[in-house]
């Protein structure tokens, strides 16, 4: 799967997540991604673009 958004060029974010005790283990948020038909310069391609692009209608989706 793709690891960034095709749009915005997001990506995962790495950083470490907490126990209690506060004890660090390294840790991957990933992007929400879709894989979604949408209209480019290059005519209708499938992508994989973030939900954040789509719900901000930066993406044209394809019908």
């Amino acid at each position: 799967m793709a690891r960034e958004c095709d749009i915005c060029h997001r990506g995962p974010i790495f950083g470490l997540s907490r126990s209690h005790s506060n004890r660090a283990s390294r840790k991957k948020w990933s992007v929400n991604l879709q894989r979604v038909r949408a209209r480019t310069e290059s005519g209708v391609r499938r992508i994989w673009v973030c939900t954040r692009c789509l719900r901000s209608g930066k993406v044209q989706k394809a019908v």
